[in-house]
This record gives C-alpha cells, sequence and structure tokens, in this order.
C-alpha cells in the first residue's frame, strides 16, 4: 500500500520536490552544539514539528525523519545505542504527524563514521545489522520509505540497502556524496554507483551534500544514460564561508533555485536542498520547477558490471576479455598460497591481467585441501579492495557464490548458472537478489548435448525461469560450451552456431572459454586466437582467456580445422607438429620467481600494497651485493614507491584503498628496517613528529578525522587522536602534555568550523611554538589563511604531506 503510494507520486509526471537542511535550521532553533541531535529534537518536539512543517508548506512532497545519526553506532557516542528502536520510532512519528497526510515519510539513514569490509575493519555482515537496528524503529514509527543518504563508501551503501530489503518491502532511495572530481571518497564513479545500487534493489538513486547544484549537474548527466530508476538531487547551498564570524554559504534561495530546472534537464526527478538551505530554498526552488514533467526513466535495459571504482556495459562497450588466471588449475604457486592463506600470486594475478587488457577478472578458488567458501570471501574482499575491474565469480557451489556475492562491492558475474534443475533452482533466485549478471550454461540433467539446436533450446528454458524469477535477457551471458575439435571435429561449428542463434536471434549476450578448443592439438594459440575471432564475426560479446595470449592470430588452416573440414585435423598437424600441444606464445604456467633486483621487487611491493612477504624482500635488500644500509633502503626503496603512491593518487588512478595499503605495506617494511636505523642514527625524538589531532567541539563527525589519523601513522607520524567534539582547552592541553609539533583540527559543519580559530587563540595565548593544520568538508584554503592557520589539506594524503612540510619531515 505504502509502496503504492510512492509510485502515485513518481508516475504523475512531475518534478518530486524533497525538503532542506534539519539540523542547521534546529541549531537556530535553539539546539545546543554537543547534544545528541536526535534525543534533543524528541525532548523538544516542537521545535522539529514545526520546521518540518514549514518545509511542507513549502512544497516539501517527501520529508526525512530527522535520524541521520539514529544508528545503533552514532547512539552509542551519546550511551543512546539501548534506545536505537525507540528513537527511530519516536522521530519518525513525529514526522508522520508534521507531514499529516500532504507528504511521504522517508526514513533517513546515514552514515555510521566506520567503513565495513573491505574497505575498513567492520565486517559487512555487522554493518547490515546494525542498519537493521535503526529500520526496525523507523518501520515501528510508520515510514513510507526509506532513504540512505551522504553516503561515501558503496560498501556502506550497500550494507544499508539489504538492511532495508531484508526488512520490508517499502521504497528505497539511495544518494551517494561525490567530490568535485567526481568521485566518492573511496574512488567510486557515478556510473558505478547507480549499476551497484540499481541492481541491488534501489527504486531510487542520486548525488547529495559536497557541493552545490551547478557541479552536480555532470553527475547526474553521467548517471542518466545508464539509469533504469528515478534520479535524485539534493545539492548544498553552494560553499561556506566565514562572515561576521558566522558561517554563510555562498548561494541564496535565487541563485540556489535558479540551478533547479538544469539538475530536471539533466535528468533528475527528485530535487532537494542540503547544508545551507531553508524552506525559502525550497518553496523557490518548486515555484521554478512547476509545470514541468519529469525526465522519463529509460526502461530499455542494458547489460552491465561494475567494481567499486567503475561501471562496463558488455555489449555496448568494446568486446570484453575475461582474465583466467586467478585458477588454481595447473598453478602449484597459488595451490599453494591458497592452501596457506596467502593473497599476493592472487594480486599478482589481478595485477598483470589488468596491464593487459582484462576488462573483468574471473576468480575460481575450487581446490582439494581447502574451505572454498573462506577463501573465496577473503579473496573477493582483497580484489574489490585493490582490483578496479568487475568480478565474476567462478564456483559450482551455490553457498560459496552467494556468499560472495553478498559481500562483493559492486555487481559481479556469476559463472555459471545452467539447465540443471537443482543449480538454477538454488541460483536464479540469488542473482535476482544480488542484482548479478550470469553465464548461463546450456547443459541439463541430461548432460550436454552435442548438437546447437539443443543447446539453444535449453537457452530458451533458463532464459524463462529466469524471467519469471525477475531477471531480464541483458542479465544473461550464454556460453557457447567449446568442446574439442580434436575429438569432435564439428564441435567448434556447433559453438559458433550457438554464438549466431543466441547473439542475433535471442539478443543476448555470449561468452567463450578457449582453451578447450584446441586441447591435444599442436599450435593451440593459433588455433584459440581464429577461433575467437570467427566467433566475434558470429557476435561473440565475451571471453574467458589469457589476456597474455596473442589474440590477433587468424590462420587459414586453424579456420579449415574449426569449420570442420579437415578430417583429424590432418592438414593442421601436419604444418604445426613441430609445436608441442602446449605451445603458447604467452607467459608461462610456471611459478613466477621474483626478479633479479631485490630494490625493484621492494620498491613495487609497496606501490602495489602487498603485505605478505614484505619482510623477505627487506632481507633480500638487505643482502643484496651492494651491502646497502638501511638508510639507503629508506631511501631509494620505500620513499620512492610511497611518493609514486602519492603521484598515482593525485593523478586519480590509486584512490583511498590503496593509498592505505600502501601506506601499510611501507609501515610493515619499515619496521623490519627501523632497528638497524636506531643503531646507526641513534634514538631520535617522538615529539619531532607528534600530531595532536581532533575534530572540534560541537562537531561529532569523524570519518575524515580518522582517516587522516590512520594515514599520519603509516607514514611514521605519533598521534594523539582525541576524538570529536573536543574544546580548545582539552586540545591545547594536550599538546602542552606531548610537546607537539602539529595541532591538526577537523570540521565537517558550517556552525562548527568557528571553533577552529578559538584553538589557535588559545594556543598562541599559552605560548606554545605549535603548527596549525586544518581540515574537513567545509574549510578552504582561504579560510585557513583568515584564522591564522598554518596550512590546509582537502584529503588524507594532502594531510600528510602538509604534517611533513610542517615537522620538517619531508618524505
Amino acid at each position: 500500500m505504502k509502496k503504492d503510494k510512492f509510485n502515485r507520486l513518481l508516475n504523475k509526471g512531475k518534478v518530486v520536490i524533497l525538503d532542506g537542511s534539519t539540523g542547521v535550521a534546529l541549531q537556530k532553533k535553539g539546539m545546543p552544539k554537543g547534544v545528541c541531535p536526535e534525543q534533543w529534537a524528541i525532548d523538544n518536539k516542537q521545535q522539529l514539528l514545526e520546521l518540518q512543517r514549514e518545509y511542507v508548506d513549502a512544497g516539501s512532497m517527501i520529508l526525512y525523519t530527522f535520524t541521520f545519526g539514529g544508528n545503533p553506532v552514532k547512539l552509542s557516542e551519546f550511551g543512546l545505542k539501548d534506545r536505537t528502536f525507540e528513537i527511530n520510532k519516536k522521530l519518525a512519528e513525529i514526522s508522520g504527524e508534521a507531514a499529516a497526510g500532504r507528504a511521504l515519510v522517508a526514513g533517513d539513514i546515514a552514515p555510521t563514521g566506520h567503513f565495513p569490509e573491505p574497505f575498513g575493519e567492520v565486517p559487512f555482515e555487522d554493518m547490515v545489522n546494525c542498519f537493521k537496528e535503526q529500520v526496525k524503529g523507523l518501520l515501528a514509527g510508520g515510514v513510507d520509505l526509506f532513504v540512505i543518504e551522504t553516503m561515501l563508501d558503496i560498501q556502506e551503501a550497500r550494507a544499508a540497502l539489504l538492511a532495508v530489503k531484508e526488512s520490508c518491502n517499502l521504497p528505497v532511495m539511495v544518494s551517494m556524496t561525490f567530490d568535485n572530481g567526481g568521485k566518492t571518497l573511496m574512488g567510486t564513479d557515478p556510473a558505478a554507483a547507480l549499476v551497484t545500487l540499481q541492481s541491488l534493489g534501489a527504486d531510487v538513486v542520486g548525488v547529495n551534500c559536497s557541493t552545490g547544484p551547478k557541479e552536480m549537474i555532470d553527475v547526474i548527466k553521467t548517471m542518466k544514460p545508464h539509469a533504469r530508476v528515478p534520479l535524485l538531487a539534493k545539492p548544498n547551498a553552494g560553499l561556506p564561508g566565514l562572515v561576521n564570524g558566522q558561517t554563510v554559504f555562498d548561494m541564496d534561495a535565487g541563485s540556489f533555485c535558479a540551478m533547479a530546472k538544469p539538475l530536471v534537464e539533466a535528468g533528475a526527478t527528485l530535487i532537494g536542498g542540503c547544508c545551507g538551505t531553508s524552506p525559502d530554498f525550497i518553496k523557490q526552488t518548486a515555484l521554478q520547477v512547476k509545470g514541468m514533467k519529469a525526465p522519463a526513466v529509460n526502461k530499455n535495459m542494458e547489460s552491465s558490471l561494475s567494481s567499486a571504482r567503475m561501471a562496463i556495459f558488455p555489449g555496448k562497450d568494446r568486446f570484453i576479455l575475461i582474465g583466467e588466471r586467478i585458477n588454481p588449475t595447473g598453478k602449484k604457486q597459488l595451490q599453494s598460497e591458497l592452501k596457506e592463506g596467502m593473497e599476493s600470486e592472487v594480486r599478482r594475478f589481478a595485477f598483470e591481467q589488468a596491464q593487459k587488457g582484462a576488462s573483468i577478472l574471473d576468480v575460481n578458488v575450487g581446490m582439494p585441501g581447502i574451505d572454498e567458501k573462506i577463501v573465496m570471501l577473503k579473496t573477493i574482499k582483497m580484489l574489490g579492495a585493490v582490483s578496479p575491474l568487475p568480478l565474476c565469480i567462478d564456483s559450482s557451489a551455490p553457498e560459496v557464490i552467494e556468499a560472495a556475492l553478498r559481500v562483493y562491492p559492486g555487481k559481479a558475474l556469476i559463472n555459471s548458472i545452467s539447465g540443471e534443475k537443482h543449480k538454477y533452482e538454488k541460483m536464479l533466485p540469488l542473482a535476482a537478489k544480488y542484482g548479478a549478471m550470469f553465464i548461463l550454461l546450456p547443459l541439463d540433467d541430461r548432460g550436454i548435448p552435442g548438437k546447437s539446436i539443443d543447446r539453444v533450446r535449453i537457452v530458451k528454458t533458463v532464459a524463462a525461469k529466469a524471467k519469471k524469477a525477475g531477471i531480464g535477457p541483458h542479465e544473461i551471458a550464454v556460453d557457447g560450451l567449446v568442446m574439442t575439435v580434436s575429438a569432435d571435429r564439428k564441435a567448434a561449428v556447433e559453438t559458433l552456431n550457438v554464438i549466431l542463434q543466441c547473439s542475433k536471434k535471442l539478443k543476448l549476450n555470449t561468452v567463450i572459454g578457449l582453451s578447450n578448443v584446441s586441447f591435444g592439438l599442436p599450435g593451440r594459440q593459433i588455433i584459440n586466437s581464429t577461433f575467437l575471432n570467427m566467433a566475434k564475426d558470429k557476435g561473440l560479446t565475451m571471453a574467458i582467456a589469457n589476456p597474455a595470449m596473442d589474440l590477433s592470430v587468424r590462420d587459414p588452416d586453424a579456420e579449415l580445422l574449426l569449420q570442420g573440414r579437415d578430417a583429424n585435423a590432418k592438414n593442421f598437424i601436419a604444418k604445426y607438429a613441430v609445436l608441442s600441444p602446449n605451445a603458447q606464445n604467452t607467459k608461462s604456467e610456471e611459478v613466477k620467481t621474483a626478479g633479479p633486483d631485490p630494490y625493484k621487487n621492494l620498491q613495487e611491493a609497496v606501490i602495489r600494497g602487498e603485505t605478505e612477504g614484505i619482510d623477505a624482500l627487506v632481507n633480500a635488500a638487505l643482502q643484496a651485493p651492494e651491502k646497502h644500509p638501511a638508510a639507503t633502503i629508506v631511501d631509494m626503496c620505500l620513499i620512492a614507491a610511497i611518493n609514486e603512491v602519492g603521484q598515482k593518487y593525485e593523478k586519480k588512478e590509486y584512490f583511498l584503498p590503496q593509498l592505505i595499503q600502501s601506506a601499510e605495506a611501507m609501515k610493515k617494511a619499515f619496521a623490519v628496517l627501523a632497528p638497524l636505523l636506531e643503531k646507526t642514527q641513534g634514538d631520535r625524538p617522538d615529539n619531532a613528529k607528534t600530531v595532536v589531532l581532533a575534530t572540534v567541539k560541537g562537531d561529532i563527525h569523524d570519518i575524515g578525522k580518522n582517516i587522516v589519523a590512520l594515514m599520519l601513522r603509516n607514514y611514521g607520524f605519533t598521534v594523539h587522536d582525541l576524538g570529536k567534539d573536543i574544546d580548545e582547552y582539552t586540545i591545547v592541553r594536550k599538546a602542552k602534555e606531548t610537546g607537539a609539533q602539529i595541532i591538526a583540527l577537523s570540521a565537517l559543519m558550517t556552525t562548527t568550523m568557528i571553533e577552529m580559530p578559538k584553538v589557535i587563540e588559545l594556543a598562541k595565548k599559552e605560548g606554545l611554538n605549535v603548527k596549525f593544520m586544518i581540515g574537513g568538508a567545509v574549510v578552504t584554503q582561504s579560510y585557513a589563511d583568515e584564522i591564522g592557520a598554518d596550512g590546509y589539506s582537502k584529503d588524507a594524503y594532502d594531510a600528510v604531506r602538509l604534517a611533513q612540510r610542517l615537522s620538517g619531515k619531508q618524505l
């Protein structure tokens, strides 16, 4: 019933007006800094009712509950975790009273301030359960739908979305926060976020906070071509600044609402305001878009896959190569590492295949002697964090597939679902729930059909079952089932017929694995490459192969063989008998050992963030013939590596996860060298690189500060992290106690950034010889100059570089 209300609102064909900022407006109505906002709103119900009624009067069609910090993690900071259900229920009821049937009420869910795996340390299931506690209270309070907003991490957004979807069938809107470069904090671009979230079941996807309306237009434009759900835009009122000691955004209601039409024209159906906006902003925005038709939602489905950082579109993008190398079959080193719980070989295969042109990585860890589910989960989490490529989850066990789909921070490809009844009955519901594409294997309980007509019959049967499960044909890639031509000279012809029928008539994606076709023959690469090119002529979408192979070869004798016109492969064997059956112009399947340069090996390990085996690489560098001292190894290997990582980060080739992993690798390597450095350089005072770090008084946001603390520690600084909502006296006292050289201050709220100059003034009054660095979403370099800070950093890596400059410890 409630879902019908939301659908009716969208189906009117009009622009849907959302509300604006609530927290800052309540502060103007008397909410003091440092209190739990949610509890204050309950205790001062009339103030919240008054504000939300003003939004409804202004034209808001959907009100957000005042539960931004209503999850158990945030409430625990005020000792209110046990009241999560009660607080969310009461706030939902207050919003319902304010709406009074004139607007829908969206249960508001926002970040916890901690990151789930694979980018953080919180177990993914713990994050899902955390949000479920909040969802229970909002449901009891009678919300009409849910909104998951201001998400910095696609994995936390997925956890919240699953929490809602597994608790009820109400509509869900999800909006991410992107920086001016069009990426989230974790490096997710708008298309990847859209693909992941709409595939997982979000009813609306969009963007809020972080920028003004003008900058948000490009994000909406990037999403729109791939959106199969309505889009949402809730921008800030421009950028904040300090005027007469008060935080002021640089857009008034008139200039803000002037951007409403361009946002709708770019593709936004739902429009509202975030930081710095008020009921007047919403009123003028509603007037601006009155009479405008909402953008049409594209119902032409397209195939898509995504990782935590990028999206690809099979059948639309270039021909797609799926890297096959992460598979223990025939790889002794990989088998050994999987048994020992190590990951370096998987990392190497992922890195090399990406370099060689793979667009997707197939991940298969099935082998005797291991728990496949545990190993698959560990591998998926690691690759989800370090590789930009979407993953193909390859297993014959449904429970392994399900576990991997749940934690993968994107939209995956399942390899595979067959026409065997027990397979499709278990697997199709999983593909539907997690929004995954799947490879359809055209075999059934009777086995593999020899004729293409029978394989196509199975394809149609499974596709019909998929449709009933809510899975469209765009989510299917048919495996042509390549059999060896040495045993059946018509095998390749039948496979090519399957590809032709499925791609041209059924309009399905198609995929093949190349290695089977040439089994037992000489010149295997020549056969494989020729077959691939013949399959492309029939409409092949993707192939599973080794990207290091030369796949451009098209040999006429191999074509005759594959067309079934070379009986017993007589002519082909006569020509290529000098080549062994396994001859390949590609990388050997044998174990790849480290290169001859121990210094380069160590440097590259840090660049790739490989902590496994880093101790051995450091020792190899120390024992090299050149006998470089520890200090030289630090300079030529570790510092050179981390500087290159920094350059990659600035160029947007690396993002926060890779930055942290490389810093961890450097830290571990440095720990091996530290005793040797102390022997040669003596003890150095810790306070030469000591930082006191805090989020200022009244501000309860600490995600960015926590990341800065982690990065500074990994770069060798001693960090005293005081936490959030810290007054100037506590900060200055700690700086005195520790002899810190730097005080680093963070603020995310426009109303709390004015606490920063108080810290600086008190420190100077106390005679502290200390440098000040500031940061946070609302802070700018001009603000740093205005308050007398020594520097401003725009992100965690910039904070490290600034701290190095201020402390005289430049890398």
